[in-house]
């Protein structure tokens, strides 16, 4: 039976993210268990872990670090786009399509949080319910909890959950909040951008800054008026503003092209494919999956995919890192020192970066 993954509340087990040095030996079994079950297929297991995830606890640690050598065969895509452009019915019709090709599919749709309650309607998933019964389907609704880049500040460790787990593909769709959705390009190997006709004219497209990351673009609710006309005006745009792929592939990561002998790199506007669908009856859809694919060879092409894989490595490190300061700045034992400075901010005695500088000598004097 597939599973639907629930955000849920805090586990009162759990404990904070905390350096390895401080998991309390209960918190690794746990962790260590919930793995294993997620790893042996145990979808109770496997949604109890993502929650931990989801929370960011002690627990969740331990299970990422034995999922971790597991991960890196999925194939994460993300979805992304304004409100209204119709991204859960679309995730929708792909799974269907998935699902026909005899391949699994794990989906993570994040939710926007309220700002006043931090609260979120995990409404996303009533889209998906016709495949409730589906073995080869897990879908998990994971609250955006502030987060302004459109994904989950967890959503990239949960999707390695899920690739240990042993799902083909994982769709990522994104909260909908427009034009601060580019992050997601740093989390899938394959970013699908989608457009709606009468949404808008081509600047507004370019403003977005999403067709910069776009791989893949598509033009839904194609049965109405203007969709392929839309789809010229991007096509044509896109044409204008892409040069050449490099090694056959359109990611910005993919290669960098060194510009005026001086040895930098430096990422390349993409050439994504423009695709028309009609999510609500289908049309299209085989398509797209099939435009995914594509994507995924070239990829597997260029360096194996290490340079997008790089890009979500670094940003999951990075997250860590500031993690684990401001984890350690805050315990108990320097909670004190790192408000006074904070407070000296606030009073125009100290700047920004002299703060910033302040606090990390504390962490260096440490050792």
């Amino acid at each position: 039976m597939a599973t639907v993954g629930d955000a849920g509340a805090p586990d009162p087990g759990a404990q904070a993210t905390a350096a390895p040095d401080a998991v309390a030996p209960d918190a690794v079994a746990r962790g260590l268990a919930l793995a294993e079950g997620a790893l042996a297929g145990d979808r109770r297991a496997l949604a109890r872990l993502l929650t931990a995830v989801e929370n960011r606890t002690a627990v969740a640690e331990a299970g990422l670090r034995r999922l971790h050598p597991q991960a890196g065969q999925a194939h994460l895509v993300g979805i992304t786009g304004a409100p209204g452009a119709g991204k859960s019915t679309l995730v929708a019709a792909l799974i269907g399509e998935i699902r026909g090709s005899g391949r699994t599919v794990a989906v993570i749709a994040v939710d926007p949080s309220s700002p006043i309650t931090g609260g979120a309607l995990l409404g996303d998933r009533v889209r998906m319910q016709s495949y409730a019964l589906d073995d080869g389907v897990f879908i998990r609704s994971m609250a955006s909890r502030g987060h302004a880049g459109g994904l989950a500040a967890s959503s990239v460790a949960a999707a390695t959950v899920l690739d240990a787990a042993g799902f083909d593909l994982i769709l990522l769709e994104t909260v909908g909040t427009g034009q601060s959705e580019v992050e997601v390009a740093a989390a899938a190997d394959t970013t699908v951008v989608l457009e709606a006709p009468e949404m808008g004219d081509e600047v507004q497209a370019i403003k977005a800054g999403l067709l910069e990351v776009a791989d893949i673009v598509v033009v839904n609710k194609g049965d109405r008026p203007g969709a392929q006309r839309t789809a010229a005006e991007l096509r044509a745009m896109l044409t204008v503003v892409a040069s050449p792929p490099l090694a056959g592939v359109g990611h910005a990561d993919a290669a960098g092209a060194v510009a005026g002998g001086s040895g930098i790199a430096r990422p390349q506007p993409k050439r994504p494919e423009v695709l028309v669908t009609t999510a609500t009856t289908g049309d299209g859809i085989a398509e797209l999956l099939a435009a995914i694919g594509r994507h995924r060879e070239g990829l597997d092409a260029a360096e194996g995919g290490i340079p997008v894989r790089r890009a979500r490595a670094a940003a999951l490190v990075w997250a860590l890192v500031g993690d684990r300061v401001r984890g350690r700045l805050l315990a108990p034992d320097l909670a004190a020192g790192t408000t006074a400075t904070l407070d000296a901010v606030v009073r125009h005695d100290l700047d920004p970066y002299a703060a910033a500088d302040a606090l990390l000598e504390v962490l260096r004097a440490e050792g």
